[in-house]
């Protein structure tokens, strides 16, 4: 039985479907705060090793960065491969959105514990694989979840809310971390098996508190629903909004630099002790935390596409500073800052903005369709900066995509998406208990 009962009360009649009450503001649907705190513990787990990892793999087992490029393309990959899959099986009916999200939050559940016998590069980068199939099987069905459980006025907010709730944990792991590290300096097995405990408990969470059902969008009534095939799926990429969204959001994907490689490059510039890299993400998942319901609110008022090209001016931003001169103590607040602008700015607001293109009985399709063009786009990207790195050194590598990322904008922007109308009709997720 579902420990969770978020039955909401409906909506009056008065007001339409999507539609914000005229001095009235809702309330964020329970099922987005209790997937909000299942991803909060699991960014808690996941965070953990994610902040020690660049350093464990670069300076404690000898990795080079075209090596550690790889292997971080492969870590953002695998993710990519699999998110179709998870997104066409969550439309399904027979299988659902919340039984796809579980068997991937288990799958990473699993995958941390093995991080402890993996003492070889092959099979770090398989236990790193079977993490990320695990986190692309998830993300589509919790977005879709988020997505049918809120209004489209107020979808931007309700994204913000959620990755705010994600981030917290993402602020909280590396912090564990660094706590973990100052104890016991080479104690990265201490920080996968703290890990692996957490893992578990977001999975309980998941299990006992959130709905099980969901109910599809209305279609259009210009037509019949669309069957959630994957040939449907891959077809929803003749709709110029979905395919000018796909395809924009991929080419900015190619010129996006990992995170680990931003910390990197960071802890380089500031020839920073290895106990204190843990502590880097911390800034960026600061600054994801404090604004990523206020510009997920911008996003609704002022237009989706426009917030998410303003992310990725400041991650511009972010790129000059560390290519800057500079040696003052605000550059790794103000390049850390930036970064955590540029997520807030995108990480939820692109999915808000697919959502509203996206017919019901595909939408988890849909949403994994856009997520895999940018998660494979980044892979690219990962394996391109890493021999850039080896070939010319970091700042050089740097400056080059830095241009890149430059172009990409200013094409984006160019042909930025229009708004999709064909998709209308009452929105809900189911929220009765069931047993």
């Amino acid at each position: 039985m579902y420990v969770a009962d978020s039955r909401a009360t409906p909506a009056p009649s008065a007001a339409p479907a999507g539609r914000a009450v005229p001095g009235r503001r809702r309330a964020v649907a329970p099922t987005v705060l209790a997937l909000g705190t299942v991803s909060l513990i699991t960014d808690v787990s996941s965070e953990m090793v994610t902040a020690v990892l660049p350093l464990y793999l670069v300076a404690g087992l000898g990795l080079s960065p075209l090596g550690f490029g790889l292997l971080d393309g492969l870590y953002n990959g695998f993710s990519a491969v699999v998110r179709l899959a998870g997104g066409h099986l969550a439309d399904r009916r027979r299988v659902g959105h919340k039984a796809v999200a579980v068997a991937g939050y288990g799958l990473s559940a699993l995958c941390r514990p093995l991080l402890l016998v993996a003492g070889s590069l092959p099979l770090i980068g398989a236990v790193l694989a079977a993490d990320r199939t695990g986190k692309g099987l998830r993300t589509a069905p919790r977005d879709a979840m988020i997505s049918l459980a809120s209004a489209e006025a107020d979808r931007g907010r309700a994204f913000g809310v959620h990755r705010a709730m994600d981030t917290a944990g993402a602020l909280m792991g590396p912090l564990v971390a660094f706590a973990v590290l100052a104890y016991s300096p080479e104690g990265y097995h201490a920080v996968f098996t703290l890990s692996s405990c957490v893992a578990v408990l977001g999975v309980l969470v998941l299990l006992l508190f959130v709905p099980g059902r969901s109910s599809s969008r209305e279609d259009s009534p210009a037509g019949p629903a669309e069957r959630p095939t994957l040939r449907a799926a891959l077809a929803l990429l003749r709709r110029p909004a979905v395919r000018r969204l796909a395809v924009c959001s991929a080419l900015l994907g190619l010129a996006t630099v990992s995170d680990s490689f931003v910390f990197l490059l960071l802890q380089t510039r500031l020839d920073l002790a290895g106990r204190w890299f843990a502590l880097l993400p911390l800034g960026t998942a600061a600054g994801f935390l404090l604004l990523a319901v206020p510009l997920g609110r911008l996003a609704d008022r002022v237009g989706r596409w426009r917030v998410f090209l303003g992310g990725h001016v400041a991650l511009l931003a972010a790129y000059g500073a560390l290519l800057s001169s500079a040696d003052a103590g605000w550059l790794p607040f103000a390049v850390l800052g930036l970064h955590g602008a540029f997520y807030a700015a995108t990480d939820g607001v692109l999915m808000a903005a697919a959502s509203q293109a996206l017919p019901g009985r595909l939408l988890t399709s849909g949403l994994a369709l856009v997520q895999t063009g940018q998660a494979g786009a980044r892979f690219v990207c990962s394996l391109l900066f890493g021999a850039a790195w080896s070939a010319w050194g970091g700042p050089h590598a740097l400056a080059v995509f830095t241009v890149a990322l430059a172009v990409a904008a200013g094409t984006a922007a160019a042909v930025r998406p229009a708004r999709d109308t064909t998709v209308a009709g009452p929105e809900t997720y189911e929220k009765g208990a069931r047993s």
